[in-house]
């Protein structure tokens, strides 16, 4: 790997590895420009993976440490933010590949009808509701590039957007849970269909398929099968010569001159040692929540408020994609516990419809969430056994038995949800930990419930699930189990009040969320040459899925504010993107109209990573 000095001026520092960062400095590095990538945590590789259940969830072994790294959180400004570590608001990986290393891998597409919803459906009260200033069909090409630069496997279903090729990889062999979907949904009249995921089927482009050892989600993939960043654009960057990526390495500030264009970062190693990296332009692609941490601690006499923000929006209009699930015990052995998390998914109720009186939809997918150690202890219910012969002869008879089907569902933005410095509380670098702050807008919450009902159905081809369901509502806005909730009750405020028979009350679970903050009400490049917005912190969207796929296109500046659909990270190599022009969604709050006039020569906000796994 070619090294830099730090003496050297290098065309591009790239802070962050992951979804965005890593296809940035692909990009970057295989046109000829020299590249520094500064990532905060480890570079590890694939041997460096296991099935260890206590490391990667409780401990959080892939992610901050929760003791150096605090994170505080509250659900609106009247309240105090309190540190919340098991787990922490927010969870996204650290380490080289970023949040791209430990998702589920679920890969689905934006639609048409995602970037015009606001002219569709008219307002919604106390929202940034927004078309994006952009079409699917002008974003088509680089989905498509996408798939095959990184390797997805699938194949098109009855409600996909037009593609111009087909999937690279055919769809990973079916489970038990997409064998029920499927009977589920033809009995219902809904339409299952192999799910497209970002996990090789089969060898690709040197990559190894999957082994099917079913520790995919929340976990690293020792096979390299995962189509992350850590085995797809990183190798390829370093591999051109032009590219340096230098782990560990935490970065404090961005430097501008006194004509206020970017000149640098400055960042510490491990060892609490200060350096600086000079640079001809700076890209931010840290995620959702630290960008804008990165960008308020960047504050001078110039910008008094950090880069990007003198409209007072960096970190507001955080949204996180619903999330609720339907759990069914079963009489034959399902075994889900092996392979990929999902293998069939349905997307019937995808698009809002006026006659179910809120705004929001969806996909659902057939899952199991845990291990064998995760489900021992999150896997019962009240009134289940909890201890003894009892609780052994219950795990050895569910554990194979059980499955799931999960709901993704919209978020809208709200300028209240947002990313902040909390005033209190520091990290091991003495920087201001990050403080969210957020509430469920009413309609997010209803299409939750409203996906908690089609699931418990789907399965078994019937309104009830065979034997037992437990809905587990929404995002999970700070903790996964509802027992550490203010209100004692269910996640985000999903479903209060007595639950009807035969129902259970949720059960701890991980945190399933993709946070994605304004950072800045609208990006100036107008007004200062260099910056632009690619990559999936700085937008909305719309869309219920993860948004890997979505991050890094080009796109002409304008006001938008959608909402979150949760869909794929990846930035879209080959869109129009580079210092100067506007790279993704440079959203405004949409009754916002003047452009920031201090974003920085040579800044380049490219956010992608995502923290649903």
């Amino acid at each position: 790997m070619r090294r830099f000095q730090e003496r050297d001026e290098v065309d591009f520092v790239v802070v962050g590895s992951g979804a965005a960062g890593g296809v940035i400095a692909k990009e970057l590095a295989t046109a000829g420009f020299s590249v520094v990538v500064l990532e905060q945590g480890p570079w590890r590789r694939n041997e460096d993976f296991g099935h260890d259940e206590l490391g990667t969830w409780i401990l959080g072994e892939l992610g901050p440490p929760p003791e150096r790294f605090p994170q505080t959180f509250r659900r609106d400004e009247g309240e105090e933010a309190q540190v919340q570590n098991t787990p922490p608001p927010l969870i996204y990986a650290q380490g080289v590949g970023g949040s791209s290393v430990h998702f589920t891998a679920n890969f689905w597409r934006l639609r048409p009808v995602d970037f015009q919803e606001r002219s569709l459906l008219g307002p919604i009260s106390g929202t940034g509701f927004a078309d994006w200033p952009i079409t699917y069909e002008e974003l088509e090409p680089y989905y498509t590039k996408v798939d095959w630069e990184i390797g997805v496997s699938g194949v098109p279903g009855p409600f996909d957007p037009p593609r111009s090729r087909p999937y690279p990889v055919p769809p990973l062999p079916v489970k038990s849970s997409g064998v029920l979907l499927e009977r589920g949904a033809e009995r219902l009249g809904w339409h299952a269909q192999p799910a497209p995921m970002a996990i090789l089927s089969e060898p690709y482009d040197g990559r190894a398929g999957c082994i099917h050892c079913g520790f995919c989600m929340a976990y690293g993939c020792e096979a390299g099968a995962k189509s992350s960043t850590l085995v797809t654009s990183i190798p390829r960057a370093v591999a051109s010569g032009n590219c340096e990526v230098r782990p560990e390495s935490t970065v404090l500030r961005v430097e501008t001159n006194r004509e206020g264009r970017c000149t640098g970062v400055v960042y510490v190693d491990t060892a609490g040692t200060e350096h600086r990296q000079g640079a001809r332009a700076v890209v931010l692609s840290a995620n959702g929540a630290e960008t804008p941490r990165l960008l308020l601690l960047s504050e001078s006499s110039l910008f008094p408020q950090g880069l990007a923000n003198s409209s007072g929006k960096v970190g507001k209009y955080l949204m996180c994609n619903g999330q609720s699930a339907a759990v069914g015990i079963f009489p034959d052995r399902l075994n889900e516990h092996k392979s990929v998390q999902v293998t069939r998914i349905i997307h019937d109720f995808y698009e809002t419809d006026p006659r179910r009186g809120f705004y929001g939809g969806g996909g659902m997918d057939g899952r199991f969430t845990f291990g064998p150690l995760l489900f021992a202890l999150w896997g019962t219910f009240p009134g289940d056994p909890s201890w003894g012969p009892e609780y052994k002869r219950f795990l050895h008879q569910t554990y194979t038995r059980t499955m799931e089907v999960a709901g993704h569902t919209t978020s809208l933005a709200m300028e209240s949800n947002s990313i902040s410095l909390d005033p209190e509380v520091r990290d091991h670098w003495g920087r201001p930990a990050l403080r969210m702050t957020y509430r469920d807008y009413p309609d997010d919450l209803a299409a939750m419930r409203f996906f908690t009902d089609r699931g418990g159905g789907a399965p078994g081809g019937r309104r009830s699930p065979p034997r037992r369901r437990a809905s587990r509502g929404g995002h999970l806005p700070h903790r996964p189990s509802p027992g550490h909730l203010p209100h004692g009750g269910r996640p985000g405020e999903f479903g209060r009040g007595p639950l009807p028979p035969g129902t259970r009350r949720p059960e701890p679970v991980h945190l399933r969320r993709e946070q994605h903050g304004h950072l800045g009400s609208g990006t100036a490049h107008h007004d200062h040459p260099g910056a632009g917005l690619p990559g999936g912190g700085p937008h909305g969207g719309g869309g219920p899925e993860r948004r890997d796929l979505t991050h890094g296109d080009g796109v002409p500046p304008g006001p938008v504010l959608p909402p979150r659909r949760h869909f794929p990270s990846f930035p879209l190599p080959g869109a129009p993107m580079g210092i100067g022009s506007c790279q993704h969604t440079i959203h405004r709050h949409q009754h916002h109209h003047s452009w920031d006039r201090d974003i920085p020569p040579a800044l380049v906000v490219a956010d992608g990573a995502s923290v649903e796994f």
